[in-house]
């Protein structure tokens, strides 16, 4: 039989590989995200447009704070608790929800106004 080795596991190598920094964060959303945000809000300061980029960006905070409790409980870190994990989890469900039902209702206005006759 062959004498089989196993190597420590490198977190930070397989993050890098997963094209993830330290904290769960992709690297290319928040490079990405900056700058849509800053062409979404257009010519108007603080119009429809830059609340809705603002929000989504919001919703996607929470959405990856709560991965990364997530992996940091599966991981046994005695600094994340799972009540605070379970909160952030929710926390985020609510945000996805709301958006779902704010794009459902910006869908049907729209194809109410396509339906208009003119």
């Amino acid at each position: 039989m062959s004498d089989l080795r196993l190597q420590p596991f490198d977190f930070q190598q397989a993050l890098a590989r997963a094209g993830l920094r330290a904290d769960g964060t992709p690297r290319a959303h928040t490079d990405v995200g900056s700058a849509s945000a800053a062409g979404a809000a257009g010519a108007v300061p603080g119009g429809f447009r830059a609340a809705m980029a603002d929000a989504l960006k919001g919703v996607s905070q929470t959405q990856f704070e709560a991965q990364r409790l997530q992996r940091e409980v599966s991981l046994d870190n005695p600094a994340v608790s799972l009540e605070e994990t379970m909160l952030a989890m929710q926390k985020s469900q609510l945000g996805f929800q709301a958006t779902l039902q704010v794009r459902n209702r910006l869908v049907q206005a729209y194809s109410e106004v396509m339906n208009m006759q003119v």
